[in-house]
């Protein structure tokens, strides 16, 4: 059976990969053979992943809130967008988790341009800058030019620092997307030096695993949220689910009831691991 990727291209049905994506997301295998085997049974040739994607997860509610989360990631950061500027935010909340103090965008003069730098961050043994590809459709690759430009930017910018600290030069560059790399661009990279970061490149240390070692989950995730309120929430700056019990004083002017707002708060204690 065939089927037709977010890309448009097609591909034969792999029931290894569905059971992969639902494995990482921690479902129970017996819970996994069958959405394998529903969607086998169901499954016609041309049927495009989005819809599999949908039935799978269909099948999914019910079970434990991380579970069902860890699955709908991939989509919870599509809904970041429409710009860029939410996907910076919670890349920044990522990586202060991770003992990083961060700057998003900042403006960095070099020797020959100024640079909008979407992302600065530094510690005591490392820091970097970033540049940040927000895509709102999975089937959207960054490609070679971007990471020839970003390849550019760094040597323009190689004389800089982000903070007063000897360990704030600008030496290394990362490239961070919510989608994937096309091969030319992750062949380039690697042979001038720029760090990318997909959603599941490289192997390890990719985004999936950082948010899943993190448990910072984009507020985007919380199933107790229509579309609408969870644009609401991005506008008021509540980027990550643990906002929801952390940053009450910003909760209280939302208008939610109060059931609303102890289902919701309850969900978010759940993903973030705090129940």
């Amino acid at each position: 059976m065939l089927v037709t990727k977010a890309d448009g291209t097609v591909e034969q049905f792999d029931p290894e990969k569905l059971r992969g994506s639902l494995r990482k997301s921690g479902a129970h295998q017996d819970a996994i053979e069958a959405i394998v085997s529903e969607i086998e049974k169901t499954a016609h040739d041309g049927m495009r992943t989005q819809e599999i994607y949908r039935h799978a997860f269909g099948m999914l509610r019910g079970t434990k809130t991380e579970v069902v989360a860890r699955y709908a990631l991939r989509r919870a950061l599509f809904n970041l967008g429409p710009t860029g500027f939410p996907f910076e935010a919670f890349l920044a909340r990522l990586f202060e988790a991770e003992g990083y103090k961060t700057l998003t965008g900042i403006n960095l003069q070099g020797r020959c341009a100024i640079h909008e730098i979407d992302l600065a961050a530094y510690r005591e043994d490392h820091s970097f800058i970033a540049e940040a590809k927000f895509h709102a459709r999975p089937g959207i690759k960054s490609d070679l030019q971007v990471a020839m430009y970003s390849y550019a930017r760094l040597l323009d910018l190689s004389e800089q620092k982000v903070c007063n600290a000897d360990i704030c030069g600008v030496k290394n560059l990362k490239l961070i997307t919510n989608t994937k790399f096309t091969t030319a661009a992750i062949k380039y990279a690697n042979c001038v030096g720029v760090d990318l970061m997909a959603w599941d490149f490289p192997k390890e240390n990719n985004l999936f695993s950082l948010i899943d070692k993190t448990r910072l989950f984009p507020i985007t995730a919380l199933t107790s949220l229509t579309v609408a309120q969870k644009k609401q929430f991005l506008n008021a700056g509540l980027i990550v689910a643990s906002d929801v019990f952390e940053k009450t004083d910003t909760l209280s002017h939302l208008g939610l009831s109060a059931r609303k707002l102890e289902a919701l708060i309850s969900e978010a204690r759940q993903l973030s691991g705090k129940a």
